[in-house]
């Protein structure tokens, strides 16, 4: 099912899944345009049958019917309302050479002689070979991915056709990953690397948010994770895990070479998807009485649906 992303287009790397799951049925269903003298409603199937008294008795709003953006905002409310302490991962995700998010500290960092300062002059030296020597042969990438690289996994596992379910596991990393990301820029506010050095010029509009973490390095290695853990006990898994890995860090390379990224950022993007992944596993907690709950969560509901899909 293709998700939509209306109303969450300025959360970096959310417009990334558009058309993810070209040939699914669509949530938003379809126009159907009807006939002023005859409208559908009142056909009658046989004589004194019509249709509109057909009633079905559906006791819930059926799982396979969740688009998966829609649904990926439930997965969201509950790992946020579960307090799974991911707003408290900061310190695991900062630079060991910026350990408070300070980017422009001249102090020295023990046990190194540099400081942020330098650390930052560093890698804007990087990204400027980058600029010179990458970027021209890598541009196509950097173009494509910026508007969505959850393809590129449906591409790479073969699973354009047939597997909603999957295609909703990277929906909900793409929303997860893309709200966590957002929660640290703002909390750790990292200038672009563009800000620093106009001369980087970014072949694409730079995106009106603060820089650490990556966006795109946390959605693309929150992909990897989730997928791998949806291939859990599958003979392609050794292979498909490396495969994965290798496009996340190419997806969050190329956010480099283009200029929007600094190394660090790409950095922080895999450790906080590495932190997410195992939280968003979490069962609910135990009932009143102190046994567990046997209710799934939403994430959990939809990784068994996937795992039975590759089974």
């Amino acid at each position: 099912m293709a998700p939509s992303f209306e109303g969450m287009e300025g959360m970096e790397g959310m417009e990334g899944m558009v058309g993810i799951a070209a040939g699914f049925a669509s949530g938003a269903g379809s126009f159907f345009p009807d006939r002023i003298d005859l409208p559908f409603v009142t056909v009658e199937y046989q004589p004194g049958l019509p249709i509109a008294k057909q009633r079905i008795d559906i006791p819930a709003f059926p799982y396979r019917n969740w688009d998966g953006t829609w649904y990926a905002l439930l997965v969201l409310t509950q790992f946020v309302g579960l307090a799974t302490g991911w707003d408290q991962l900061g310190p695991q995700i900062l630079p060991p050479w910026a350990p408070t998010g300070d980017w422009d500290s001249k102090v020295p960092v023990p046990p190194n002689p540099e400081s942020a300062y330098d650390m930052v002059q560093g890698e804007l030296d990087g990204l400027v070979v980058a600029a010179q020597d990458e970027r021209a042969d890598a541009l196509g990438e950097i173009l494509a991915q910026s508007t969505q690289f959850g393809t590129y996994f449906l591409d790479l596992l073969t699973a354009t056709n047939g597997y909603p379910a999957t295609a909703k596991m990277l929906t909900i990393a793409n929303v997860v990953g893309g709200f966590c990301a957002m929660f640290y820029k703002g909390k750790y506010q990292r200038p672009r690397a563009s800000m620093l050095c106009p001369a980087l010029l970014p072949p694409i509009p730079v995106p009106g948010h603060a820089s650490f973490p990556s966006g795109h390095s946390t959605q693309a290695h929150l992909m990897a994770l989730v997928m791998s853990d949806v291939l859990a006990g599958q003979p392609q898994l050794p292979s498909m895990a490396n495969d994965m890995q290798a496009l996340a860090d190419r997806i969050a390379r190329n956010r480099e070479i283009a200029g929007l990224h600094y190394p660090s950022d790409t950095d922080g993007g895999v450790a906080l998807a590495k932190l997410i992944n195992p939280l968003l596993k979490k069962p609910l907690p135990p009932l009143p009485n102190g046994t567990p709950n046997p209710t799934p969560t939403w994430y959990n509901q939809a990784l068994a649906l996937a795992q039975a899909e590759w089974a």
